[in-house]
């Protein structure tokens, strides 16, 4: 499967060393000679880098991973993304796209597909280059009506080592999971317990 990221930072490119482990990831960049990240070249000839139009052309999925006030600016770069999957990972708690409260609202405002999920949103880059926890893959957490969408964010989530997918509900549950991810933000980050932390679901 071909995986086209747009965003090439901490998120982006820890999804792009995991994901390349079985796809080939497209990076979706302005300036295929200079972008940040672009060391992730030379972790694997799975990763290779392409204006953003024809990473689009080339993907059956797309992970979006940039700052939350470019969503509708990159959700329009985008082109035809009719039949694809795209991937929110972007969390508007500090600053929100113009004119929207979420990011996946945004990107689903300015483009032409039905099938955006929320996902790897809710934790740290960290966790997405290593989610192993005293020997047990710790929770993902999805949001979004498209089932398409939910059942390739878990494919994804569970191929590079998370343990249960928790789905939040439908496109009315953006915010929710947003607020959730800020909780991770406020302890790990804010309040200082280190990065080195996530949530899990255990049941009794």
């Amino acid at each position: 499967m071909n995986i086209a990221i747009i965003g090439t930072g901490n998120v982006g490119g820890s999804l792009a060393k995991r994901l390349s482990e079985h796809h080939r990831i497209t990076l979706g960049v302005r300036n295929t000679e200079d972008f940040k990240g672009k060391e992730l070249l030379a972790y694997s000839g799975n990763i290779t880098a392409h204006s953003i139009s024809e990473a689009v052309a080339l993907a059956d999925v797309i992970i979006i991973a940039v700052p939350a006030q470019y969503a509708v600016e990159t959700a329009k770069n985008l082109g035809d993304v009719s039949g694809k999957i795209i991937i929110d990972t972007m969390n508007a708690v500090f600053v929100k796209p113009e004119g929207f409260t979420n990011t996946a609202d945004a990107i689903l405002a300015n483009c032409n597909t039905e099938d955006v999920v929320k996902c790897f949103n809710t934790t740290g880059f960290e966790n997405m280059l290593n989610p192993i926890y005293h020997g047990k893959g710790i929770d993902m957490f999805t949001a979004g009506n498209s089932e398409k969408g939910i059942a390739m964010a878990t494919q994804l989530s569970k191929e590079i080592g998370f343990g249960n997918v928790y789905h939040f509900g439908g496109n009315d549950r953006f915010a929710l999971i947003e607020q959730f991810a800020f909780s991770w933000i406020n302890l790990a980050i804010l309040q200082k317990q280190g990065r080195d932390m996530a949530f899990t679901v255990v049941r009794r």
